[in-house]
C-alpha cells in the first residue's frame, strides 16, 4: 500500500464513530487542532497521539525468575497493569488523593503504584525522507526537542516528544509510603508541567501554521528584462515556479523570492539573532567557551603572542569608553558611518538591539571619537522610531537612514536625513518607483546616489537594485543586467570609485560566499574572479574599504579563523589573510565597521543563544597603516600573480605548523633545500589535476610505491609520495612549483592518458606540467607505509613494552593498552578507560609519540565523561598535539569544532539528514 492509500485509510480510522484501540479510545480533545492541521499536510498523517496526561499507575512488580550465573536474561517486556487515575487536563489534587487514600482506587494487593506526568507524543508518517527532516526540524523549532526520525525503512516515521516528564514511585496498593500533602505537591508539579505541555503544543501548531516545513516549494520571481522569458534564478532555495516576466516592469515585487506560507523563516524573534543562532546551536560548547575565553584556544592565542613580535599582523586595541556608558554599544544590528563634525571624523551609530538595562531596540544617535573613546548621545527633536537592520550612508555633509526593522510586524521603508550642520532627523518624502519595506539589507553610496541591494521582509528575501538619488530623493529600479546575484540578506556592500562590491549574504537557507562587482556607469554586474585564499562562506559580517584594499571580517558561521581578516587587493586581485590576535576574543556578526583615515573601527556585534544567554562585543580598533607591507605576491612571467598570507607558515614556530605549509613557501623551501634533508616528502595537488599528476608519476618513477596516497585533511587536494630522485631532480634543475610561460595548464590538458603512454613525453615537459598544476612540496608527517606487516596493536605493544622495559615499569601496564579507538578529522581518539595508571603519567613524553606513532596519527586524544551540564561540554583530554581543532567528513557534510571543547556525537540521525539535504553546490 502506498503514502497515499496509507494516509486515506488513517484519516478515515480517525473520523470514524467506533472507538480506536487506544485505552481511552479517542483523540484527546486538546491535541485535536493539531492532529487536524498535520493530517491537512500532503505530506504527513499522524499515527497515534497523546496531549499529555496525568496519572497513576498500578503495575504488577518485576518478575525475578531464573536468577543465577547461568540462567539466560529475559527480554525486557511491559509489566502490564492499569490506571488508579488519570486526567489529559490539569489534575485535581483532592481526586488523586481520594483514589490513593480514600479505599475506592483500583488494582490488585501488592501492585505497585507509580505517579506519573508524561507530555505529549505524536507519531507521523511522512511521504520520504525530506518531509521527515523538515518536520523534526520545526518540532526541534517549537521545543519539542526529542523529536527524531525513528524509522526509514519501509516507512518514514517521525516521534514529535520532549523531556518533560516525571516519574515517582508511591509504594504499593496496601502500603504506600507517602503522605497526602506529599501527594498534593506532586499534583501541583505535574500541573505546572502540563501547562508548559500545552504552551509547546500551542507554539507548535502556530509555527506549523505559519511557517509550515521548510522544504517546501518556494516562489522565485526575478525581473530582468527578458521579455516573457520564464527565469532561471539561482536562489538556491529549493524548488521554484518560474513565472514570464514582464518587459517592461520595474517593481520590487519582481525581484522578491516569496515563500508561501508553509515554508521559509520569520523575522519575529530576529531580536534574538535567531539566524545567527541556528548557527551557534551547531556550534554550541565552542560559542560558549569562546564567549569567555575567546574563540580560539590557548594553543592559538599562545601562538598569536609569538606572532606579536613580529611585524605580520595588525596592531590592535580595545577602545576604552568615557562620557556615555559603554553599555550604549553593546548593540547588534546596528548601523554606522563617518560623520563629520567640524574639520574631525568621528564615528556615528544609530539604533540596534541591545543597551543599557533590559535589552531593545534603540534609536540612539551615538556619536564616538575614537581617537580619545569619548561616546555623547546627540539629542534631537525628532528622531526615527527604535529598529535594527537598517542602513546608515554618508553622503557628503549629510547622513541618510533606510528602513529597517522596529518590531515582528513591523518592517519600515522610511528614508530619514541628518545634516552634520544641523540638529534634527528630518523624515523624507521620496518620489519615483516604490521602495519597499526591507531589513538587513546592503546600503552604498557613489556621488549622490544611494544604492541598495537584497533584503527581508515578511514576504520574502530580496533581489532588487533600488537606487535613491539624493539630490531629487527620488528612488528607481534598475533592470537586471550582467550576472544578477540571487537574493539575498545579511550581506555587505561598499563602494569603490565607480563600482561597488558586494560578498556573502544568506539566502535562506544557507550562508553566500559570491563576490560580485556593479559597475554604476554601465550599470552591470560582473561575478569578480580573484586569486588567492577567498573568504568562506558568511553572512551579517563586516566589509570595508582601506586605500587599494578590500576587507572582511567576522560574520557567522564562526570557524577557527575568525580571528582573521581577509584582504583583497583590488589591484591584483589577489585575497591574503592577516590575523587579528584581539578578534578571537569578540563576536563580530552584526556588527558595524568603520575607516577613518589609518584606522578601522568596529563596534557592536554578538547573538543569543538559548543555551548561553547573550554578549555582545567591546568596541576595537585595528591599524591599517601597515596593510600595503603586508601584501607579498610572486610576479609571473606572464604578469600573473600569486599572493602569500601575510601570516605564512614560515612564520609560524615548527610545533604550529602540523605539517602543513603555505603554497608559496613550501615551493621556496622545497627547491632551496628547506625541505631537502626533511626525510620522506609528498607532492601536495588540487583533485583535479590527481589524475594527470599520477599517470606522469609514475611513467617518470617518481611515485614512491611503498607509501600510500592519501587526501588531504581539508579533503581538496591529493598528496602524492614523491621518491629521492624527484625531489633532488627539482633541487638541481631549480624548478619551481608555479606558473611558468613555456606551460600553462591549459595546454597540459593536450596531455591525455593516451598520450602519455604513446608519445615520448620528455623530462622537462612532464617537469613543466606537473608545475602547471600549481604544486607544493610538504614534508610526509606520517609516511604511512603501503603495506603494514604488523597490525596496529602489535606494534603498540612492541614499542609500549621496549619503553616500560627501558624505564623498569612493571609489564602489567600492557594490560591497559586500548582495543579499539575512534578518529575524529586527524585526531585519534582513545577510550577513557586506557592509560589511566599513574604510572603513564612519569613517561608521558615518550609514551604518546610512540602511541601515535603505531596508530599513524599526528594527534592523540582520550576521551572523558560527557558533562551532566545543559551544554553536554565535552571532557576530551588532548595527549599530543597543539590544539583540538578538528575538520571532520560525515555525511558529505565539513564539521569545523574543537573537540576539547565542542561534544561530537556520530549519531542525531535525523537532524544530519536535513543538513544533508541542503543545496551546498558551488560552495568549495
Amino acid at each position: 500500500m502506498d503514502f497515499g492509500r496509507r494516509k486515506a485509510a488513517a484519516l478515515a480510522a480517525l473520523s470514524s464513530p467506533t472507538p480506536d484501540k487506544s485505552p481511552k479510545g479517542g483523540v484527546d480533545a486538546p491535541i485535536a487542532p493539531l492532529l487536524d492541521v498535520l493530517n491537512s499536510h500532503p505530506d504527513l498523517f499522524t499515527t497515534s497521539s497523546c496531549s499529555g496526561r496525568v496519572s497513576v499507575l498500578a503495575q504488577p512488580p518485576p518478575q525475578h525468575e531464573g536468577q543465577g550465573d547461568g540462567a539466560t536474561k529475559p527480554k525486557k517486556k511491559a509489566r502490564g497493569g492499569g490506571w488508579v487515575y488519570v486526567s489529559h487536563d490539569p489534575a485535581d489534587p483532592d481526586a488523586v488523593v481520594e483514589q490513593l487514600f480514600g479505599g475506592s482506587g483500583s488494582g490488585v494487593a501488592g501492585d505497585e503504584l507509580v505517579f506519573r506526568f508524561e507530555p505529549m507524543i505524536v507519531a507521523v508518517e511522512c511521504r520520504d525522507a525530506a518531509a521527515a527532516a523538515a518536520l523534526v526540524a520545526a518540532a526541534i523549532g517549537a521545543g519539542f526537542r526529542e523529536s527524531g526520525i525513528t524509522s526509514l525503512q519501509k516507512r518514514a516515521m517521525v516521534a514529535i516528544r520532549c523531556s518533560i516528564r516525571m516519574e515517582v514511585p508511591l509504594g504499593q496498593i496496601d502500603e504506600l509510603v507517602v503522605s497526602p500533602e506529599y501527594v498534593r505537591y506532586l499534583v501541583r508539579i505535574a500541573n505546572s508541567k502540563m501547562e508548559a505541555n500545552k504552551r509547546r503544543m500551542d507554539g507548535f501548531l502556530d509555527l506549523f501554521q505559519t511557517k509550515g516545513l521548510s522544504y517546501s516549494s518556494e516562489l522565485s520571481n526575478n525581473c530582468n528584462g527578458s521579455g516573457g522569458q520564464s527565469v532561471d534564478y539561482e536562489a538556491s532555495m529549493g524548488p521554484e515556479v518560474k513565472i514570464p516576466l514582464d518587459k517592461c516592469a520595474k517593481t520590487n515585487d519582481e525581484y522578491l523570492v516569496t515563500k508561501r506560507r508553509n515554508g521559509g523563516h520569520s523575522c519575529d524573534d530576529d531580536d534574538t539573532g535567531s539566524i545567527e543562532a541556528r548557527y551557534f546551536g551547531n556550534q554550541d560548547s565552542a560559542w560558549s567557551k569562546g564567549a569567555k575565553h575567546g574563540f580560539g584556544n590557548a594553543k592559538r592565542l599562545l601562538t598569536q603572542e609569538k606572532l606579536s613580535e613580529k611585524k605580520n599582523h595588525l596592531s590592535t586595541t580595545t577602545l576604552k569608553i568615557s562620557g556615555e556608558p559603554i553599555e550604549k554599544l553593546f548593540l547588534w544590528g546596528q548601523s554606522s558611518c563617518v560623520f563629520t563634525v567640524g574639520e574631525e571624523q568621528q564615528v556615528l551609530t544609530f539604533g540596534g538591539f541591545g543597551g543599557p538595562g533590559r535589552h531593545a531596540r534603540r534609536n540612539y544617535s551615538l556619536l564616538l571619537d575614537h581617537k580619545s573613546g569619548f561616546l555623547i548621545e546627540m539629542i534631537f527633536k525628532a528622531s526615527p522610531s527604535p529598529r535594527m537592520g537598517h542602513t546608515v550612508t554618508a553622503v557628503g555633509n549629510s547622513t541618510y537612514l533606510i528602513g529597517g526593522r522596529g518590531g515582528p510586524s513591523e518592517i519600515l521603508d522610511d528614508v530619514w536625513v541628518l545634516l552634520s550642520t544641523g540638529n534634527t532627523w528630518s523624515k523624507v518624502e521620496c518620489c519615483g518607483d516604490l521602495f519597499q519595506p526591507r531589513h538587513r539589507h546592503a546600503a552604498a553610496a557613489v556621488a549622490s546616489k544611494i544604492y541598495v541591494f537584497g533584503g527581508l521582509s515578511n514576504e520574502g528575501i530580496y533581489s532588487c537594485m533600488n537606487v535613491l538619488d539624493t539630490k531629487n530623493m527620488q528612488w528607481s529600479v534598475l533592470a537586471a543586467s550582467g550576472e544578477w546575484p540571487c537574493a539575498r540578506h545579511s550581506h555587505s556592500m561598499v563602494s569603490y570609485g565607480t563600482n561597488l562590491f558586494m560578498f556573502g549574504g544568506h539566502d535562506g537557507q544557507r550562508a553566500l560566499k559570491d563576490f560580485y562587482s556593479f559597475d554604476t556607469t554601465t550599470l552591470r554586474w560582473n561575478k569578480e574572479n580573484t586569486n588567492g585564499g577567498f573568504p568562506s562562506p558568511r553572512f551579517s559580517h563586516c566589509m570595508f574599504i582601506y586605500k587599494n584594499y578590500l576587507g572582511i571580517l567576522g560574520g557567522c558561521p564562526i570557524t577557527e579563523n575568525n580571528q582573521e581578516i581577509s584582504l583583497l587587493n583590488l589591484k591584483h586581485r589577489v585575497w591574503f589573510r592577516v590575523s587579528v590576535p584581539l578578534l578571537s576574543q569578540s563576536l563580530c556578526v552584526r556588527s558595524s565597521s568603520v575607516v577613518i583615515k589609518d584606522d578601522l573601527v568596529i563596534l557592536g556585534g554578538g547573538a543569543s543563544c538559548y543555551a548561553f544567554g547573550t554578549k555582545f562585543s567591546q568596541p576595537i580598533i585595528l591599524d591599517l597603516h601597515s596593510v600595503e607591507s603586508m601584501f607579498q605576491y610572486d610576479r609571473n612571467k606572464d604578469d600573473t600573480v600569486q599572493s602569500r598570507d601575510a601570516i605564512s607558515a614560515a612564520d609560524l614556530p615548527r610545533d604550529g605548523q602540523n605539517g602543513i605549509f603555505d603554497h608559496d613557501t613550501k615551493s621556496q623551501d622545497a627547491c632551496s633545500g628547506g625541505l631537502m634533508d626533511s626525510g620522506p616528502l609528498v607532492l601536495q595537488l588540487e583533485k583535479t589535476y590527481a589524475k594527470l599528476a599520477k599517470d606522469i608519476l609514475k611513467k617518470f618513477g617518481w611515485l614512491d610505491l611503498s607509501r600510500k596516497v592519501r587526501v588531504s585533511h581539508d579533503n581538496g587536494h591529493v598528496l602524492f609520495p614523491i621518491k629521492e630522485a624527484f625531489r633532488v631532480l627539482n633541487a638541481e634543475e631549480h624548478i619551481k612549483m608555479t606558473h611558468d610561460v613555456s606551460s600553462t595548464f591549459g595546454e597540459s590538458l593536450l596531455f591525455t592518458e593516451k598520450k602519455l603512454v604513446v608519445d615520448n613525453l620528455s623530462l622537462k615537459d612532464a617537469l613543466n606540467i606537473l608545475s602547471s598544476c600549481s604544486g607544493s612540496f610538504m614534508k610526509d608527517e606520517l609516511a604511512i607505509s603501503r603495506k603494514p606487516s604488523k597490525s596496529p596493536q602489535t606494534i603498540m605493544k612492541e614499542l609500549v613494552s621496549s619503553l616500560l622495559e627501558s624505564k623498569g615499569m612493571p609489564p602489567q601496564l600492557l594490560e591497559q593498552l586500548p582495543a579499539r579507538w575512534e578518529t575524529l578529522g586527524d585526531v585519534v581518539i582513545l577510550p577513557k578507560t586506557c592509560f589511566k595508571n599513574p604510572l603513564w603519567e612519569s613517561v608521558s613524553e615518550e609514551l604518546w609519540p610512540l602511541v601515535a606513532k603505531s596508530l599513524g596519527a599526528q594527534r592523540l586524544a582520550r576521551q572523558g565523561k560527557i558533562m551532566p551540564n545543559g551544554t553536554r561540554d565535552s571532557t576530551l583530554e588532548l595527549l599530543l598535539g597543539d590544539n583540538g581543532w578538528v575538520t571532520h567528513y560525515e555525511n558529505g557534510i565539513c564539521y569545523s569544532l574543537d573537540a576539547t571543547k565542542c561534544m561530537f556525537s556520530s549519531g542525531n540521525r535525523s537532524e544530519k539528514l536535513r543538513m544533508g539535504q541542503l543545496n551546498c553546490r558551488d560552495e568549495g
